[in-house]
Order: structure tokens, then sequence, then C-alpha cells
């Protein structure tokens, strides 16, 4: 009977110790970058507004930008990720997220058909090679990309890098690789009404 008492108190401890130990591993400060932080903070600090934009360089144009109002929304933020969604006019398929790793930075596009389920072509991105400033940082394609884009018949796009700036009174999203550049520039001294929430995410 006392040993079964003594085991019983030893688990108990244990479960203590453990819950512990978990309670202070949810309290750890995320490991992160100086430069990234700031980039990171650059961004936030806009978050729930929204902006307007236009393409400032397409050397390729597509029909589905051209004449569309553009418009960029950081619409959820979080310590670790922030959320983008980017409106082509009555298209609302499209949301950057940005998240920190603990080795850096991740950027995903993530995209939804309009009853909220995802596209083929999603999920695609890439991941910081250094730490970049706290207003560029630059996303190469990560393996997950290059084969889906493979997969999808659009192996040039393995060579993309997604490039994001933040400055005072411009947010730039650019997409380059050999032969192709696309550029939009969103105005951050005016912010706008914010659209709807994007498809496949809830007001």
């Amino acid at each position: 009977m006392i040993f079964r008492i003594k085991n019983i108190i030893k688990v108990s401890a244990l479960g203590i110790l453990l819950s512990s130990q978990a309670s202070v591993a949810n309290e750890a400060p995320l490991v992160s970058i100086t430069a990234q932080d700031a980039y990171f903070n650059n961004i936030k600090q806009y978050c729930g507004k929204a902006f307007a934009g236009k393409i400032t360089v397409d050397n390729a144009p597509s029909s589905s930008f051209s004449d569309k109002a553009l418009i960029m929304h950081v619409r959820k933020c979080s310590d670790s990720e922030l959320q983008i969604p980017f409106h082509v006019g009555d298209d609302s398929s499209r949301t950057w997220i940005i998240t920190k790793t603990g080795s850096g930075l991740s950027l995903k596009h993530d995209h939804r058909h309009k009853d909220g389920t995802s596209d083929e072509s999603t999920m695609y991105g890439g991941h910081t090679l250094d730490a970049g400033w706290p207003q560029v940082q630059s996303f190469p394609a990560d393996q997950y990309s290059k084969e889906l884009f493979v997969r999808l018949g659009i192996p040039q796009s393995n060579g993309n890098t997604w490039q994001m700036y933040i400055y005072p009174e411009v947010f730039t999203y650019r997409m380059v690789r050999e032969g192709r550049e696309f550029r939009v520039d969103f105005d951050l001294t005016k912010s706008i009404t914010p659209p709807k929430a994007p498809w496949g995410y809830k007001d």
C-alpha cells in the first residue's frame, strides 16, 4: 500500500513538472532575426488597414490584372503570422501569408476558389535565405513550389523570387525571374475602406 502511494505521488509530481515545462515552452519568445523582426513589425503596424495599388512593371501583361482595382489588406496579424489578402477587381482568391519560422521568414500564396476550396495552384512561395533588411525581404521559390510548378507544366516558374518592400509611403510586391518581372506598388499614405474577407476566410 505504501509503495502504491509513493508511485502515485511520483506520477503526480511528474505531471506537475511536465505541465510547468509546457507552460514555459508556450511562453518562450519566437526565435528570429533582428532585421526580419523589424520588417515584420513594419508591415504589422498597418494591421486592419487596406491600400490601393497599381502595376508599375509587367513585361508580360495579363488580362487578369488589366483595368482592375488592386487592393492589399493587412487583415489579420499575430506575433508569428501576417495574412494579407490581395484583391484584384472582384477576384478575392489571393492571400499572402508571411510567417516567422524560427530560421527566417516564409511567404506563401494561398489561392482559393469562390466556394472556399483550395485552388490546384496554392501555397506556393519561398523562404528567406539571409537576414535581408527591415525594408526588404526576398523569398526564392522553395522545394514544394518547384515540384508544384513542374506538376502544373510551368517549370519556368522554378526560378521565381518574390520580393516585398515596405517603406513609409509605399508597399511593393514584386515577382522576378529570368525574362519576367511583375511589380505592384501600394500607396501607404492613404488607407481605403477594407474589402470583405477573401474567399475561404471568415469576416
